[in-house]
């Protein structure tokens, strides 16, 4: 595999960068004479020949999913993170630097560098791609900065905030023939989610008729007070395109904790809660199961309960959505707890996250694909999808058009709940058909300056 570049023009080789000063002022102290793996003997990876990944957000899921996810497959290079937390950024410096040190006979390793600002990271020309771990309202600027940038994009799920941006990050993604892969692991899971697919899409159960996806239930929270912003966040970068708003740790993240959920996932300025979250995971397997991934339903109605005006966390409680796509397949979404059926004019599956696994015909579980049966692809992980379309200039399992058509399922439920009417839908103009009104509200998101749309 030879060394991968991006469109920019490099000034320095990796070898080159692994001894050099960074351009954030962290000295990489890799020894002139080395140990023969590090250059690739005994079946390793030379790091001149891995993906140089700089790491966008560095909280609960960057941490325990992300960063080590990457950094256990022997093609990626972890070389920066990036962080508006300083408090977050060291401790994942200090993860990365601490897991390459152990692979090493000295036991020291100092080579990530640090960046509190997103963008200096994307001027980096050694840097391949990214990985966004960010809050939703950040994934699509950052993705589009990052494509124009030349870098290959993994970026966390739910991958957007609206239909509208959705597009244009796709076609962006296209034009710049980036690799990118919306980072959720669902599909990976060969036991049991992309098993009951193949089984769906070679109709084991007969002719496919309804699926049935649960989320978990999100809570609400009351107005909290205003708080000082701790010195070592820079809030405003946080803020970024969403409106102005006091901080309050509840509208954030704990503080000094990379373990508790972050208050941001209920607030709507920043997120659509579970039916996009945990929806991205599950719509995604019911959307491939179907045949449906890259184009959508044709009819949506809705229902949905939010908190009380003012509450701080604010997005849907309660939701149910019905969908309706062309092929005549029944979509049924709502709260509860996480789960996908799939029934079909023969027999069902039921999956009950995260294994429990209930089959009928029972001879199903002992099926096995031949030779003209739809064999869908599967891989260890989602990085080595994303680390093996790089290598191959391919196409992930859930690139840009696929995350945002997943996503598209979210937005419209939403929108149709929100409207109180049954909603039908063009997937190919991408158009709520004869409903100006519902069409306007289709649209991005109003960004702050300088991300404004």
């Amino acid at each position: 595999m030879k060394t991968l570049s991006s469109p920019l023009n490099r000034t320095l080789s990796r070898r080159a960068f692994l001894r050099q000063t960074t351009a954030a002022g962290a000295v990489l102290a890799v020894p002139i004479i080395a140990p023969a793996s590090v250059f690739g003997a005994d079946g390793t990876v030379a790091p001149s020949n891995r993906v140089a990944l700089g790491f966008i957000g560095t909280g609960r899921q960057a941490v325990y999913a992300n960063i080590p996810g990457f950094l256990h497959e022997p093609d990626a290079q972890g070389v920066a993170v990036c962080d508006v937390d300083s408090w977050r950024m060291e401790n994942a410096r200090k993860q990365v630097d601490a897991y390459y040190a152990s692979q090493r006979s000295s036991g020291t390793f100092k080579g990530c560098a640090t960046f509190r600002d997103w963008r200096e990271l994307l001027a980096r020309q050694d840097i391949d791609a990214v990985m966004i771990s960010t809050p939703d309202h950040w994934h699509v600027p950052m993705a589009m900065a990052a494509a124009k940038a030349g870098k290959d994009i993994a970026c966390e799920k739910p991958l957007t905030r609206s239909i509208a941006e959705g597009r244009q990050l796709a076609d962006l993604v296209a034009r710049e023939k980036r690799v990118f892969r919306t980072d959720s692991e669902f599909r990976s899971r060969v036991l049991p989610f992309n098993r009951a697919a193949q089984w769906v899409r070679n109709e084991k159960i007969g002719r496919l008729q309804t699926i049935t996806v649960s989320t978990p239930k999100d809570t609400a929270l009351p107005a909290q007070p205003a708080m000082p912003v701790p010195a070592e966040l820079d809030y405003e970068m946080w803020l970024g395109p969403a409106p102005e708003a006091p901080y309050t740790e509840k509208r954030v993240h704990p503080r000094h904790d990379t373990k508790g959920r972050p208050g941001w996932m209920c607030i709507r300025d920043y997120a659509d809660g579970m039916i996009a979250n945990w929806g991205a995971h599950l719509f995604d397997i019911a959307m491939l199961a179907n045949d449906t991934e890259r184009t959508g339903p044709v009819e949506i109605q809705g229902r949905g309960q939010y908190p009380p005006p003012g509450s701080l966390w604010n997005v849907i409680l309660d939701f149910e959505v019905e969908y309706r796509f062309a092929n005549g397949v029944r979509l049924l979404a709502k709260a509860d707890k996480p789960a996908i059926r799939f029934e079909g004019t023969e027999g069902w599956i039921q999956i009950n996250y995260p294994d429990e696994v209930t089959v009928q015909p029972e001879s199903l579980m002992r099926w096995k694909p031949g030779p003209n049966d739809v064999v869908l692809s599967a891989k260890s992980n989602e990085k080595r999808d994303f680390l093996d379309a790089v290598a191959a200039r391919g196409t992930t399992q859930v690139d840009a058009e696929v995350g945002h058509r997943t996503m598209t399922l979210a937005h419209l439920g939403l929108l149709a709940i929100d409207l109180g009417r049954q909603l039908k839908w063009d997937p190919v103009k991408e158009q709520i058909i004869g409903d100006s009104e519902a069409n306007q509200r289709l649209e991005p998101k109003p960004r702050r300056a300088p991300w404004t749309s």
